[in-house]
């Protein structure tokens, strides 16, 4: 079985414990997880002790912090079944995609292909190359779904560099990524990967997936505060970027401030150059501790399951599912609508009755995490059927 699927979890996990870590369902059903999700209660905990600390013990605190750093660099990497001199520690997505973006070597004539409809932090930084003489070409899907061939056809001798989400957040569709690594390699070039909506909830073993570049935010699915995310690197492209953002933190001597020689670290800790958002830090690794509990494929068959009971829900309703839900490219995403009813009316009518859900792609998205229970999908469905 591919790496980037779900696998059957042996045992049911109790799933009515995750959900009574996350004090956010005791008033809302919150489906909008590939929005910005709500903290659990270890994150909470771990931002207000971090705060007292901060408060009353000042950088005599510091040496805990950066531990506890380097076990959330552990986690991440864990997470990808990589080494963690391959992951660095960032802000958000966008700061990795335009670490590749502006560090790789390109020359006036090369081009990169991505996705027509892929979330503008996935266009915006390879189309600002184009003052460098990088073309960007966007391939267009249907409602969403990935053609291979259409993706094929976009390359040539001067493609480098191939960047697709993992999954869509306007459709819900779930890449291939053993697929688009092979094409990618099969060409010359490199496959980076936008995974903010899957990394975490669905399994991936970079060993397994030869996905060159990966960034995500820890907002969304791995249930962080915004301002903290990752960046993997390949170990064997390390010294193919060249190294942006370099701060007292990106060389091997980094707490020698007298001494001045630029050294960077033989690692991807290389990009993290000055302070780090600890307190984002510190409260992801709380929620990573919290999710690998269950896992990512006892995460994923969970978040499938609900997601199926949604659409079933939904269809009955006369709802239509634009999302593909088959097997191999399902995902925690829904995108759906209803004949003749305005989205943003609804998402409005349903956040007053205490629904969360967002409108993308020109209709509702719902995406419900794995404590998210048939109660919420009750709520959901009850609201659209008397919403005005």
């Amino acid at each position: 079985m591919p790496s980037n699927q779900c696998d059957v979890a042996e045992k049911s996990p109790d799933w009515a414990e995750f959900r009574r870590q996350m004090p956010v369902a005791q008033r809302w059903a919150y489906l909008d997880h590939a929005a910005v999700a709500p903290l659990p209660e270890p994150a909470r905990a771990a931002l207000i002790q971090w705060a007292d600390e901060a408060t009353r013990e000042g950088d005599t605190a510091w040496p805990s912090w950066a531990r506890q750093g380097e076990e959330l660099r552990s986690l991440l990497a864990s997470l990808l079944a990589a080494s963690t001199d391959e992951v660095a520690l960032t802000h958000n997505t966008t700061e990795g995609v335009n670490f590749v973006a502006e560090g790789f070597p390109w020359e006036p004539g090369d081009n990169l292909v991505t996705l027509a409809d892929e979330f503008p932090t996935n266009q915006y930084p390879w189309m600002n190359l184009a003052s460098r003489g990088v073309e960007t070409r966007r391939v267009a899907t249907v409602e969403g779904a990935v053609h291979l061939d259409q993706v094929a056809a976009a390359f040539d001798r001067r493609t480098r560099i191939v960047s697709v989400s993992w999954v869509g957040y306007s459709s819900g569709w779930r890449n291939d990524l053993d697929r688009l690594a092979d094409l990618a390699h099969a060409h010359g070039a490199l496959l980076f990967v936008d995974a903010i909506q899957a990394l975490g909830v669905v399994p991936l073993d970079v060993t397994r997936t030869p996905v060159d570049f990966l960034a995500a935010d820890g907002h969304k699915w791995l249930l962080g505060p915004e301002g903290a995310g990752v960046f993997f690197v390949r170990r064997e492209h390390l010294d193919r970027l060249r190294p942006l953002g370099l701060g007292w933190h990106s060389v091997v001597h980094d707490h020698d401030f007298a001494r001045i020689e630029l050294v960077v670290k033989p690692t991807a800790a290389r990009y993290e150059g000055g302070s780090q958002n600890m307190a984002g830090a510190i409260a992801l690794k709380a929620s990573l501790e919290l999710l690998a509990r269950f896992g990512p494929a006892a995460l994923c068959k969970r978040i499938f399951d609900i997601t199926d009971l949604a659409c079933r829900r939904l269809e009955q309703l006369g709802a239509r599912i634009r999302s593909d839900r088959s097997p191999e490219h399902k995902s925690g995403i829904v995108i759906f609508d209803l004949p003749g009813r305005d989205p943003i009316q609804l998402r409005g009518q349903c956040l007053a009755k205490g629904v969360v859900l967002s409108c993308r792609g020109g209709g509702l998205r719902i995406s419900p995490h794995a404590y998210t229970d048939a109660s919420d999908i009750d709520r959901l469905v009850e609201t659209l059927e008397t919403a005005g």
